[in-house]
């Protein structure tokens, strides 16, 4: 079991520590980067669509720049190519919303808090010490509160930490909730409902109280190739697998970036995705608790979940032989940081790719599947997320999302409370879901595509379908953006597919590729509530853009404190043509979460995603070159001898 760490930056698709530097250096010299100013976002553009890939590249980074002093926040593009700012727009965010929470905001909150009368008062009347008092920066939303306009605001619950080990989710402080604004530094509000008790059962996850005596029946597994990994990396990011090439980048606001993916075929390097990313996720949460009410985090947009990537640890998050990346991102002074260890590439055995023992002819036939994956983790708060995308030998790609940590708690009301679960005594966990929004620049053999929503038909029995057996399906092209804005339908087996009518298989049909949804419920907030306003991407599985630049996420680009109607809601009121387009497809998919008892006091894995096959993409399979598997590395156990080599 092996990494290799330390690889070159590559120049198209990750940011340099020397480029942070520059930028902080022309905004500072620009007079935007004062002692009050923190940048809130740093990331790197990609070029203009349509740029030859021999022309000069013109590397821009986009910056949000907020004033902690109250002074009009700014969105930047600097050109470190050239050495200058090329726009800088002053923010009116009573219009615009807010820019991403800061870190140094996280404690703020409690800071503000432990000395104010309201809240002494409060947690007094519950006898609790407010040097134990942790309290739970949070996004506030847009609610009915017209104070908060054009204001920075974060909410805060409390938890009860006994010790410093202790986990303060074990002992939430319902019943109270303080409005806080963070650049005021002052307190708008102190809303006490009444005391409730404070749950008192420790979810110390690694306390031997609950662990009991650790398992001593685990025999090793050791993953090993004695040759190295198949793919190879070039460039710093540039990657090589199988028939595939892709370039992998990084962003603190969404995370990994996939870019440029492209499959070999027939001696040609044929374009399937520009660009792909989960450009946003939101986590709203089902109970009408006035302490709760208003809880919906976008992680994404308001949180940044790049910025909080884990560094990873070979053998615990990572296992085999493993390849890292080490994005940098810049800090809230404009200094480069590097998340070493934060991206992890491996290739994983993945059972059966095709298998065949044929009665005629008497070939027993079995290849075995590999799978390249790319992946980094975050935590946010209480969760922890895993972004994993994989590709397969056949074409196709997989986007995995794994949700674990620790549920947000609250004390629980009683038996047969219709909005929350009981984890442990005294203990509740609100319902909630957790959402993603994909972003996929598809760019089959070409910029030239087309989307069609295929579902199956059921045929009538009668005429010409006598004995009721037949059905069929049915496609319908998606002409305008318009027709794009669609939902999944389990029983109608729905998938979207996307072609190019320019680019034709061998049987005369478009070449394809199919996107499979889980088909998971979307947003179950009322349609006019405020979430469903800001989170509208969220409410249907699938929207369907022409490609423009500047339209890179589908909330649009300041979600904190935005009433709602920016990203996808506005890119398509222009209503443009799809048939034969540029286009981008927005698919949102997610998890619906009624905690059970075993998600406490630390969550196993639960994971949702999507999937995008080939469909008439080839001419035919395309892993017929893939070779029979040797035993090497294999165990046996039955007793009996056997050689080295499958007779496959």
């Amino acid at each position: 079991m092996t990494a290799t760490t330390d690889v070159d930056v590559a120049p198209h698709s990750l940011a340099s520590a020397d480029e942070i530097i520059s930028v902080r250096d022309i905004l500072h010299d620009a007079g935007l980067l004062g002692e009050s100013a923190r940048i809130a976002y740093l990331g790197l553009l990609d070029p203009p669509r349509g740029q030859q890939e021999d022309s000069p590249v013109n590397r821009r980074y986009r910056v949000f720049l907020h004033d902690v002093s109250g002074a009009a926040p700014k969105d930047v593009v600097v050109s470190v190519t050239r050495g200058t700012v090329e726009s800088a727009v002053e923010l009116d965010t009573a219009v615009t919303g807010e820019l991403p929470v800061l870190e140094e905001e996280f404690a703020v909150v409690e800071e503000i808090l432990a000395t104010h009368p309201d809240w002494l008062k409060a947690l007094g009347a519950r006898n609790l010490d407010v040097a134990k008092v942790r309290v739970a920066p949070l996004s506030a939303g847009v609610f009915e509160y017209p104070l908060e306009l054009g204001r920075r605001i974060l909410r805060g619950l409390a938890f009860v930490q006994d010790f410093p080990e202790d986990s303060p989710w074990a002992h939430p402080v319902d019943g109270l909730v303080a409005y806080v604004d963070v650049t005021n530094k002052s307190v708008d509000a102190v809303l006490d409902y009444g005391v409730v008790p404070v749950p008192a059962e420790h979810g110390n996850y690694t306390d031997p109280e609950l662990t009991g005596p650790l398992r001593e029946t685990q025999k090793p597994i050791s993953i090993t190739q004695s040759e190295g990994p198949s793919f190879t990396v070039t460039g710093g990011n540039h990657i090589e697998w199988e028939k595939w090439s892709l370039d992998v980048g990084f962003d603190a606001r969404e995370g990994v970036i996939l870019h440029n993916l492209a499959f070999d075929d027939g001696g040609r390097r044929r374009s399937i995705i520009k660009r792909a990313s989960i450009a946003e996720m939101v986590v709203p949460y089902g109970d009408p608790s006035p302490v709760r009410s208003w809880q919906n985090y976008f992680d994404t947009g308001e949180y940044l979940v790049g910025q909080y990537a884990n560094s990873l640890e070979l053998g615990c998050d990572c296992l085999g032989e493993i390849t890292y990346l080490s994005p940098v991102i810049s800090d809230a002074f404009g200094n480069p940081r590097e998340i070493r260890n934060g991206i992890c590439m491996h290739e994983e055995d993945w059972s059966i790719l095709s298998k065949h023992s044929d009665l005629w002819t008497g070939i027993d036939y079995t290849r075995r599947n590999r799978r390249l994956v790319v992946s980094f983790f975050t935590t946010i708060g209480n969760y922890d997320y895993g972004f994993y995308w994989y590709l397969y030998l056949d074409g196709t790609i997989e986007f995995e999302a794994k949700a674990t940590g620790v549920v947000f708690t609250s004390a629980y009301p009683g038996k047969g409370y219709p909005y929350a679960s009981e984890l442990a005594p005294g203990l509740g966990a609100p319902y909630h879901q957790h959402l993603f929004g994909a972003r996929l620049d598809m760019a089959l053999d070409g910029l030239a595509n087309r989307v069609e929503e295929e579902d199956v038909v059921r045929v009538p029995m009668g005429e010409g379908n006598e004995r009721g057996n037949a059905f069929t399906r049915k496609r319908t092209i998606l002409a305008r953006e318009s027709d794009a804005v669609r939902e999944a339908d389990m029983r109608a087996g729905r998938t979207w597919v996307v072609t190019n009518p320019t680019s034709l298989n061998r049987l005369g049909e478009p070449v394809g590729y199919k996107l499979h949804p889980q088909g998971q419920p979307m947003l179950l907030a009322d349609p006019e509530s405020s979430v469903a306003r800001r989170a509208a991407f969220a409410t249907k599985d699938l929207w369907v853009t022409q490609f423009a630049e500047g339209e890179h996420y589908p909330t649009g680009d300041f979600v904190n404190q935005h009433g709602g109607g920016a990203g996808l809601p506005a890119y398509i009121a222009a209503d443009r043509e799809l048939d034969g387009q540029d286009i981008v497809l927005w698919h949102t998919f997610g998890l619906t979460h009624f905690p059970r008892v075993e998600d406490w006091p630390i969550m196993p894995v639960d994971s949702v995603g999507f999937k995008l096959r080939p469909e008439g993409f080839f001419d035919r399979s395309p892993v017929l070159d893939v070779p029979a598997s040797s035993q090497s590395g294999a165990s046996h156990h039955s007793g009996a001898e056997g050689d080295d080599h499958c007779h496959c």
